[in-house]
């Protein structure tokens, strides 16, 4: 049961007097060339810079398709509002606001909206719908010439991210200073593809990815003692997938006895699987859990679908990630109700909508993400930022994996252009979940944990020695690690004050600075797929006619998160009331037993590693199999590197569930 309700108090002043401003707001005329502009932050691509240009020539033909978000109602008082109710022992901590309040409080008035439209409209932009909830916007349609005229901009060429040649403005948009106080954002501006990404560790769409033997039920259980040693000593085969009850003993689920009973989880990534429910449901008995009851699982999905094809969205390749999240939230908090909420395509403004949807209808007080990517090909960063904030007020944690593919170097991503956080990851308004390797023993016991972070050893030709010296090659044989780093946008959030190392804080990617920034993750969970976790989903058999229920094994951060999202369940079940954004109280649990404290060398100096086999084809299960040494604990290298040390990281964050759910028990 959530905490009393109640009205604000002194940023309720504040709110009113925004009101007012707002309700004075007035229309803007036809012809406001002249008139003073503000700029709108955000709408100037950081590809599209002059280097990228493909010519000087601007763009003065085609039509533009915009979405002009509002920012609503004293935008400072909800961000003061979202902290207060999150931060254990402020007086307003855990008093939630309803959606019909935060509307009231927060959202844009009529007279803002009106406003807006009457300046696009009066340059001649087409409004097509207008949407005046909390995330709201006015949606416009028109020529580039017009588009250029109500935004002041020069529409021009450049290469975009999508590696295409992609029309973007030349410079930031702008709005008449009369209603720039009701404008958070605009998109539609530039024609890139911006789209957000699954884990990328996970088996390719249609086919299912058959894991190959010798393969171990639980750490160290098989020793490869016909395969070359490597750091002195023979090395155990990786295990076959960890099932929900070994994650849920070695995590404290188990010990706790909470089952989540009477929280509700959200789930949003794009698209809906079509078999999603009737394969968690069978692995759930395959596992020996129990399936959902009539009613604990329900879906949203939109009216239509877009961008489906493997060209665009690839619709298909987002059903492994939905599955894997489903049974990952259902295998931690049993008991729990998971509502699964499908975006339109993966294209920002589709995820956006899901995500407010949620907000808008209180769907559920724990949201699981496991998508993102690089910050710098980030949009709508406020207008997510603003959901994130009122999901806080209403007592909404969002939780976000933290990327695969470590600091987002060139090496680690090829899809980035600098060593970088990912993002929504790095909203200082989400919880930022990384990776670890994970040891669980043959009593389902926690044995050790390490940060997530492979680096592939191949078999020699002649059988009797690995490839290169071990570890061996990087970048050529970097096989994935757990997103981190030091954002370049965001300062550093309140809650970790104290906690982060000073010399973290400030050690930005291009060197220092003397402003604290956000840092993530923040908490990590399993992710390894050399210690990952079965999943079970309907695919494409090996005679590639027939479908099928199959297991496989899987990890990423994409495993990280929803299943941290669960253990959020049972912590909340144990406290008796909604967490909410769950990064302050996760802070102010440091350095006690809440978490196991992950570092790269758990078990002394030198390094850890497995080996394991795959069959050249994984999706039918033929060719000679390949075998790799895979060592642990390696997240990049060099400029890119996430070591993970004693204390916070920015590997593991403050650690992985120790008595975490206890932590919170009735207190």
């Amino acid at each position: 049961m959530p905490l009393a309700r109640k009205r604000l108090r002194a940023v309720g002043t504040a709110a009113a007097a925004a009101a007012l401003c707002a309700g004075a707001i007035a229309a803007a005329s036809p012809n406001q060339a002249s008139s003073p502009r503000s700029a709108i932050p955000g709408t100037h691509p950081e590809w599209a810079s002059a280097s990228a240009r493909v010519s000087a020539q601007p763009v003065t033909t085609g039509t533009v398709s915009a979405r002009v978000y509002l920012a609503g109602q004293n935008a400072a008082g909800l961000a003061a509002y979202a902290a207060a109710v999150s931060q254990p022992g402020n007086a307003d901590y855990g008093h939630f606001l309803s959606a019909a309040q935060v509307a009231a409080e927060f959202g844009p008035t009529s007279a803002q909206i009106t406003a807006v439209k009457a300046w696009l409209t009066g340059d001649g932009l087409t409004v097509t719908s207008v949407n005046d909830s909390v995330d709201g916007y006015v949606a416009v349609t028109g020529s580039v010439s017009d588009a250029a005229k109500a935004f002041s901009v020069t529409f021009q060429n450049f290469k975009g991210p999508d590696k295409r040649t992609d029309r973007a403005p030349a410079q930031a948009a702008s709005a008449p200073a009369s209603v720039a106080s009701a404008v958070l954002t605009v998109t539609g501006l530039d024609t890139a593809t911006h789209q957000m990404k699954p884990g990328d560790t996970l088996p390719p769409p249609g086919p299912n990815y058959w894991v190959a033997g010798p393969c171990s039920q639980y750490y160290g259980q098989k020793i490869a003692t016909t395969e070359p040693s490597a750091y002195g000593t023979k090395q155990p085969w990786n295990n076959c997938g960890y099932t929900p009850s070994q994650v849920r003993s070695a995590y404290g689920v188990t010990k706790s006895g909470m089952t989540g009973q009477g929280q509700t989880v959200a789930i949003v990534d794009a698209y809906a699987s079509p078999t999603m429910q009737s394969d968690a449901n069978e692995f759930s008995k395959v596992v020996g859990d129990e399936p959902f009851r009539p009613g604990q699982y329900q879906q949203y999905l939109p009216s239509t679908f877009t961008d489906t094809a493997a060209d665009e969205c690839d619709a298909a390749g987002w059903y492994g990630e939905e599955t894997l999240d489903v049974e990952s939230v259902h295998g931690q908090a049993p008991d729990a109700n998971v509502r699964f909420v499908a975006a339109a395509s993966c294209n920002d403004p589709d995820l956006l909508s899901a995500l407010a949807y949620i907000v808008d209808n209180h769907l559920a007080s724990i949201v699981s993400d496991s998508w993102g990517e690089p910050a710098d090909d980030a949009t709508l960063t406020s207008a997510y930022d603003q959901v994130f904030e009122v999901g806080a007020v209403e007592g909404i944690g969002f939780f976000f994996s933290s990327g695969d593919s470590g600091y987002e170097s060139t090496d680690e991503d090829p899809g980035s252009d600098q060593i970088q956080v990912d993002y929504p990851t790095s909203s200082p308004w989400v919880t930022s979940v990384g990776g670890t390797s994970l040891a669980i023993g043959k009593n389902n016991n926690y044995e050790f944990e390490t940060s997530w972070g492979t680096l592939l050893d191949p078999l020699a030709s002649s059988g009797t020695s690995w490839e290169f010296t071990p570890p061996g090659e990087y970048p050529q044989y970097y096989d994935g690690s757990s997103g981190g780093g030091v954002s370049t946008t965001y300062t550093q959030p309140f809650y970790q004050r104290g906690v982060v190392p000073s010399s973290l804080a400030t050690s930005v990617p291009e060197g220092t600075t003397t402003t604290p920034m956000r840092v993530v993750p923040d908490v990590s969970a399993l992710a390894d797929p050399s210690t990952g976790i079965l999943v079970g989903q309907t695919t494409l058999q090996p005679d590639g006619t027939t479908y099928a229920f199959s297991l496989s094994r899987i990890g990423g951060t994409s495993v990280a998160c929803p299943t941290f999202a669960g253990i959020e369940a049972d912590a909340q079940q144990a406290a008796g009331h909604v967490l909410g954004f769950a990064d302050p109280a996760i802070y102010e649990r440091y350095g006690t037993s809440a978490y196991h404290d992950v570092t790269d060398h758990p078990l002394g100096p030198g390094y850890l590693a497995e080996v394991r086999n795959n069959y050249t084809d994984p999706s039918t299960k033929t060719g000679p199999l390949i075998t790799y040494l895979r060592t642990l604990g390696i997240d990049g290298e060099g400029a890119a590197a996430l070591p993970a040390v004693k204390g916070y990281d920015d590997s593991t964050g403050v650690g992985s569930p120790e008595y975490y759910i206890q932590s919170y028990s009735r207190r």
